[in-house]
């Protein structure tokens, strides 16, 4: 049976059922790729500018605090060494990167599994368009109020259409987030409640990604 999605106006009124590529929006998700993907695009996102300071680094600590032998005292090199207190830091994390790639098949199959995961979900819509005449942030409020949107979601676009100014009226709604569909990744298509697809979007995307 093929995979089909309904489609709204800007009014939240439904005009039909669209068709959209079974190999993209009708697969069975494969959770463990599902996985695999957000960990890799959690680990990229991370600064690790993480950094402390070791014995080498740290200020003071030129002089034998005292002599070697003759004072019952254990032997000291440096009040800097890592058992003094104001002492280096052993084994303490440097700045690094965390960043890593899965494979390209294994990404694209995440990412066909993260939108049909949404589709089983009853969590994806179609759109006839996203243009606005103008910026206004409660004209795109209202657009999400018609289709029911209440929590976060995620809005995806051809970069071909018209959608600056929708972009621009959403910069101050918390739970909306607009991307193109070459820029579609599978972390914000996962952490979104409802996947919103113009119908230009969804068609590229089922070309694309198949």
């Amino acid at each position: 049976m093929a995979t089909k999605l309904s489609l709204y106006n800007q009014s939240g009124e439904k005009l039909k059922d669209v068709s959209v590529a079974d190999a993209v929006f009708g697969i069975t998700p494969n959770k463990q790729v599902l996985f695999d993907a957000v960990v890799m695009q959690q680990a990229n996102m991370r600064q690790g500018t993480h950094d402390v300071k070791n014995r080498r680094e740290v200020k003071g600590g030129g002089r034998k605090p005292w002599r070697q032998k003759g004072t019952g005292r254990a032997r000291q090199g440096s009040t800097r060494a890592t058992q003094w207190r104001g002492g280096g830091v052993p084994f303490g994390p440097t700045p690094r990167s965390y960043a890593y790639h899965l494979n390209r098949k294994v990404r694209r199959l995440a990412l066909r599994s993260a939108l049909s995961a949404k589709v089983e979900d009853k969590a994806a819509l179609l759109l006839d368009s996203i243009a606005f005449k103008s910026i206004k942030t409660k004209d795109f409020a209202q657009m999400m109020k018609n289709l029911k949107l209440e929590n976060k979601a995620l809005f995806v676009v051809c970069g071909d259409e018209d959608w600056e100014n929708a972009f621009l009226s959403l910069r101050n709604i918390e739970n909306a987030l607009i991307l193109t569909v070459e820029g579609l990744n599978v972390y914000d298509v996962l952490n979104a409640d409802h996947l919103v697809m113009t119908e230009a979007a969804a068609k590229l995307a089922g070309e694309v990604f198949a």
